[in-house]
């Protein structure tokens, strides 16, 4: 570690703008292959992620086959179909209308697992807060998403799938919990609006309206001199 843990202005700023531009991307993957370098660091990237009693209970299944990519397809389908059912007129035309995927698309497909017993019976800070796990396997999609848009990669995370059909297609064992399928390669460019903040679906609510000061329900610190 160099410049005694700090950052220049340049670093910070990178940090932030790695984050607000971070995207979830389902169009305009590029056939360009993603070298095993680029990679690898991306997937240490992740698994440099904090994790409670640091159990690290991650592992990460990379797909590049096409018949996989097209069997992981046709679930994402069978669900797809199963949601658009949940809506009515214009939702339903704009639900249908939205892509929510790139499985063939991108050159790599990346599925994250949990493994909910790594570390033992006992792992320290989760006696109370089971689901620590899960959570910390979050920080590591998110670390991995980071890492992927400071090289150029765009990242799509996929959740309409059923998780136990999509465990048998990659031959997960039934005790380790599926908790993401991704898509990643090079795209010809990264939106200036996630999608569907574009596509009219939601808007991104202020921040201000959901910070709570001491207690909930509080927002009038920001009349005080907070943020």
């Amino acid at each position: 570690m160099s410049g005694g843990g700090r950052f220049s202005d340049a670093e910070r700023e990178a940090v932030y703008r790695v984050i607000f531009e971070r995207r979830d991307v389902r169009r305009n993957f590029l056939p360009t292959p993603i070298p095993v370098s680029v990679l690898t660091r991306v997937l240490t990237a992740a698994h440099h992620a904090g994790s409670v009693g640091f159990m690290q209970p991650w592992d990460f299944v990379v797909v590049r086959d096409h018949a996989t990519k097209c069997a992981v397809k046709e679930l994402f389908l069978q669900a797809n179909a199963e949601a658009a059912t949940r809506y009515r007129g214009t939702r339903a035309a704009l639900y249908r209308s939205i892509k929510l995927e790139g499985i063939e698309e991108a050159p790599i497909n990346i599925a994250v697992t949990c493994s909910r017993q790594r570390g033992g019976p006992h792992v320290l800070g989760r006696s109370t807060v089971r689901d620590t796990d899960l959570y910390s396997t979050c920080c590591a999609i998110q670390n991995l998403w980071l890492a992927a848009r400071a090289e150029g990669i765009g990242v799509g995370w996929v959740s309409i799938l059923d998780h136990g059909a999509l465990k048998r297609v990659l031959g997960v064992p039934k005790p380790i919990k599926m908790l993401a399928y991704l898509c990643l390669g090079y795209v010809s460019d990264f939106a200036a609006q996630p999608d569907l903040e574009r596509a009219g679906w939601r808007e991104r609510i202020p921040v201000d309206h959901l910070i709570h000061y001491e207690s909930w329900g509080n927002i009038q610190g920001r009349h005080e001199g907070r943020p």
